[in-house]
């Protein structure tokens, strides 16, 4: 049985900046000592989506603050963790640079060890962290930067499935609700709007669905929404729920389709497994059409369903200090203070590029 271990995160790869204390505890449960975030909404919603220039700069700004609090918040000081886990990517890499930066000055000046972790690591870890899935399981990442299916084999032992070979989903919401006008962040907004609407007025079309392959794509389906959009201007704010709602109803249809042949393989290769999880992260994550499908299809296909709460879905650094345990726990060497940060950096280091792939889904 491993000892007890306790790790300060750092994440710093987008446009939240975040420190936690994670503590695992001999039997390989966690408790979360810290959790802080600082969010960026207000810096960057003028400009509908992240500056990467200020976002760096508000790291910069917020980062050792942070850092200091959930020190505090845990009731103890830099002396009492045995490790440090930063973000080393993918993301943007002005913030990368901070976060790791920082965390290299901070093992070097504390004698700690030093994880460079893979951000999307993190997410696909999180679900043992709160809800103790056993290897191996199915993740679907879903944000404004990453679409992805990824067969979890085991730590450092992924295996991606399926990818967007253009727009991420959350930029599909971010770039729909820019076009009709709504607030950023857009995934939220499309969801308020889509709740009045009428899902069947607007019969968008289902990229990929009925092919074998487990890829998504989202780009034709934003541009029927600006061709819908603009056939009625101007819209009214019955159209835009419409329209909200329609797109919604695309997107939950396609992932009925994707995601289910994504399930099915599953029960192909793993015939024996006990009790298989589908487990969802991402900000995307928390939208509830998007939740209700997966449940529906999990229950179809005798999956568990595991969204982690939300604010462990999107950006934190608790998942960052907990991918860090995990690698400690296993005894897997830490990382030498001379690693760079990554703006791109794939799970699955075999998977092949996909020439088509969207500027920000590039990073995955």
């Amino acid at each position: 049985m491993t000892s007890q271990l306790r790790i300060l995160g750092l994440e710093t790869s987008c446009d939240e900046t975040a420190a936690a204390v994670v503590t695992r505890l001999p039997d390989g449960t966690a408790v979360t000592d810290a959790d802080v975030v600082l969010s960026q909404l207000d810096e960057h919603s003028a400009y509908g989506g992240v500056v990467p220039e200020i976002a760096a700069r508000a790291h910069v700004e917020a980062l050792d603050t942070l850092i200091e609090e959930a020190l505090t918040r845990a009731g103890i000081t830099l002396a009492d963790v045995d490790a440090i886990a930063a973000t080393s990517g993918p993301g943007l890499i002005g913030g990368l640079l901070v976060g790791l930066m920082t965390g290299k000055a901070m093992a070097r000046a504390s004698g700690k060890p030093l994880y460079a972790i893979n951000h999307l690591e993190g997410h696909a870890l999180t679900a043992r962290l709160t809800d103790g899935v056993v290897f191996p399981y199915l993740m679907l990442l879903v944000s404004g930067g990453h679409t992805q299916l990824v067969l979890v084999k085991g730590v450092g032992d992924y295996e991606r499935w399926g990818t967007t070979i253009d727009d991420a989903l959350g930029e599909a919401f971010d770039k729909t609700a820019k076009l009709l006008g709504l607030p950023y962040p857009g995934g939220p907004a499309v969801e308020r709007a889509a709740a009045t609407g009428n899902a069947k007025r607007f019969a968008f079309p289902r990229p990929l669905v009925g092919e074998a392959r487990l890829d998504f794509s989202f780009s034709g389906l934003k541009t029927a929404v600006r061709q819908a959009a603009e056939g009625i201007a101007p819209v009214s704010d019955q159209d835009i729920a419409d329209i909200c709602a329609s797109f919604q109803r695309a997107i939950s249809r396609t992932l009925m389709d994707r995601i289910g042949r994504g399930l099915q393989r599953f029960h192909e290769t793993y015939p024996d497994a006990v009790e298989p999880a589908l487990v969802v992260a991402g900000g995307v994550a928390a939208n509830q059409e998007v939740r209700r499908t997966l449940d529906e299809l999990c229950a179809q296909h005798r999956f568990r369903f595991v969204a982690p709460p939300h604010h462990l879905c999107t950006d934190n650094a608790v998942m960052i200090a907990w991918a860090g345990l995990e690698r400690m726990a296993l005894g897997m060497a830490p990382d030498d203070l001379n690693v760079a940060p990554r703006s791109r950096w794939p799970l699955d280091a075999g998977a092949q590029a996909l020439l088509a792939y969207g500027k920000r889904g590039a990073k995955a």
